[in-house]
């Protein structure tokens, strides 16, 4: 069974292998198999594909998002959150 923690506050967490950094000094998007496509068209600038985005690769603009390929791994799970399939993973060209 495994342990449960409950914790009220980040100090008390159990040390674990877990970066609370950016990946700002990384630049991972050569890594990418997929690419993500966004439609701006279908978009609702819900913003969900930016909270779930684990690299911070997808940027707020004015009117819509900005995804940095430069950061962007293409792990999907912007695609997989977006309530109105507004975003597409293609296969990357190299």
């Amino acid at each position: 069974m495994k342990k449960r923690y409950s914790v009220k506050s980040l100090e008390e967490m159990p040390i674990t292998a877990i970066s609370f950094s950016t990946t700002e000094g990384n630049e991972t998007g050569e890594w990418r198999s997929q690419r993500p496509l966004l439609d701006s068209e279908k978009c609702n600038q819900c913003g969900l594909c930016w909270m779930y985005c684990p690299d911070n690769a997808i940027l707020p603009e004015k009117d819509s998002f900005q995804i940095s390929y430069t950061y962007c791994k293409g792990c999907g799970i912007c695609a997989k959150e977006c309530p109105k399939g507004a975003i597409l993973l293609v296969k990357e060209k190299r």
